[in-house]
C-alpha cells in the first residue's frame, strides 16, 4: 500500500484516478458503439440476403463437384 506525506499527493492520485475512470468509460462506451454498428451492419437485410445466396451456391457447387465424381466413378463400373 503506497503511503503518503502530503495532501498533494493524495490529490494528484486521486486526480489521475478519476481522469482513468472517465477514459476507461469513454472506452467502453465506444466499445458498445462499434459493436452496435458491426451488429446493424451484421443483420442488415442486404448482408442476410448476401450470405444465404453465398452459402447456396457454396453447397451447389459442393454437389456439383460430389456428382461429377460420383457420376465418374459409377461410369467406370
Amino acid at each position: 500500500m503506497k503511503r503518503y506525506s502530503t495532501f498533494e499527493e493524495i490529490e494528484r492520485d486521486l486526480k489521475y484516478l478519476r481522469l482513468k475512470k472517465k477514459i476507461d468509460r469513454e472506452e467502453v462506451k465506444l466499445g458498445v458503439k462499434q459493436s452496435r454498428e458491426m451488429i446493424k451492419e451484421t443483420l442488415s437485410p442486404v448482408n442476410i440476403v448476401a450470405n444465404v445466396v453465398g452459402s447456396i451456391v457454396k453447397k451447389a457447387f459442393v454437389l456439383k463437384v460430389v456428382d461429377v465424381l460420383i457420376g465418374s466413378t459409377m461410369k467406370r463400373k
